[in-house]
């Protein structure tokens, strides 16, 4: 006998499955400059910002290779071959 309110059997809705988009990309969009002085000025950002980033690195290998952090020690070793290795 099916009364009114009879929720027996009932299955809940599930919201539509949506296709996830694969194209898209994290990060920053940039519009790349078509007028030469602007490509110029991209790419000079783009160095500069290459050897801050890797001046950095350096330093935090170096600061981190005197305390206990044995990932930073072995990089440190490994960008400078001066470092005797002990047995």
């Amino acid at each position: 006998m099916a009364g009114q309110g009879n929720t027996k059997n009932l299955k809940p809705k599930s919201p539509p499955k949506r296709a996830a988009k694969q194209d898209l990309k994290k990060g920053r969009r940039a519009i790349t400059p078509k007028k030469a002085s602007l490509v110029k000025q991209v790419k000079l950002r783009q160095e500069l910002s290459a050897k801050i980033n890797r001046s950095v690195e350096g330093q935090m290998v170096s600061a981190a290779s005197s305390g206990k952090l044995t990932i930073m020690k072995n990089a440190a070793q490994g960008s400078t071959d001066t470092k005797t290795k002990k047995p």
